[in-house]
């Protein structure tokens, strides 16, 4: 069993263009053994995206995403404070949310963003 948390590239592709995600990790967010999470900070960074006119997401896809099996994952206390020791190998905030809640909930990060191997963060 594996614990997943998918990056926002990953979690874009999965509701826009799956055929983008790679078989394997199409594989891995499909098998019912492992528990797949998507982010609030990936939501928060995608609304953003969308009301700026950058990105199209069809309406509801975040009632699909939970009715998929996929998990949310909110930011917490734990997750905001471990911002604060973490290297700044990375500079965006979103991202470096991200990692954090991955940090702290011991979950390997799905995505295609090589800046994240900068961070002892397990990746897919």
């Amino acid at each position: 069993m594996s614990r997943i948390l998918l990056d926002t590239n990953a979690l874009i592709w999965s509701v826009r263009e799956p055929t983008r995600l790679t078989g394997a990790w199409r594989d891995l967010i499909v098998d019912a053994d492992n528990d797949v999470f998507f982010s609030s900070i990936s939501v928060a960074e995608i609304s953003i995206k969308t009301s700026s006119g950058k990105l199209a997401m069809p309406d509801g896809y975040v009632a699909a995403l939970v009715q998929s099996g996929l998990a949310e994952l909110p930011l917490t206390a734990a997750h905001a404070s471990m911002l604060e020791t973490l290297p700044w190998h990375h500079r965006d905030p979103f991202d470096r949310m991200i990692i954090s809640q991955a940090l702290v909930e011991n979950l390997a990060v799905m995505t295609s963003d090589a800046a994240f191997a900068s961070y002892d963060v397990a990746l897919v």
